[in-house]
Parts: structure tokens; sequence; C-alpha cells
């Protein structure tokens, strides 16, 4: 099992990453106009609504002490996960 920092670092990493797309994703949102810019502006709000979570169980995570190491990490990783998701299906339709 890895240790506590290899998570917390593997998280932060994640969690860079896909800040980056949506920075990506919002550049793209500022380039694009009409129909498609109103689309990629809800698209990229609702992610960084669904990006909000995953941040403050990451925090969380970094605070959590032994007795709640286990949850904390559960939470934060399937909220990751949803994030992911989200990501993944709102790329597949604008493609």
């Amino acid at each position: 099992m890895p240790s506590r920092e290899e998570v917390i670092a593997k998280l932060k990493d994640q969690l860079d990453v896909l800040n980056a797309k949506l920075a990506d994703l919002e550049a793209k949102a500022d380039a694009a106009s009409g129909d498609a810019k109103a689309e990629y502006e809800k698209q990229v709000q609702h992610l960084n609504e669904m990006a909000q979570p995953a941040k403050d169980k990451f925090a969380e995570l970094k605070d959590a002490g032994d007795a709640q190491w286990d949850r904390a990490a559960a939470e934060a990783d399937k909220y990751y996960k949803a994030l992911v998701h989200s990501f993944n299906y709102f790329k597949s339709q604008v493609k």
C-alpha cells in the first residue's frame, strides 16, 4: 500500500493536471463564439463546480489524522474519479 505522502503527492499531481486541462478549456471557451461559446462556458462552470469538492477533500486529506485517513482517502478518490469522468465526457462532446 502506498504511503500517505505518496497518495497525497499523486492526488496533487492529478489535480494539477486537471486544473491545466480546465484552463485550456477556458481558453477555448474565450476563443469560441455563439452557441459554442455558451456551451463551453456552461461546461467549464460545471467542471469547476465539480472540482471544488475534490479540492476540498484533498485539503481534508492532507489534514486528516490516522483515524480519518482511510475515509478521507476513499472520499478524495471518489470525487477525483467523478471529476475525471465528467471532464472526459465533456471532451468527447466537443470534438
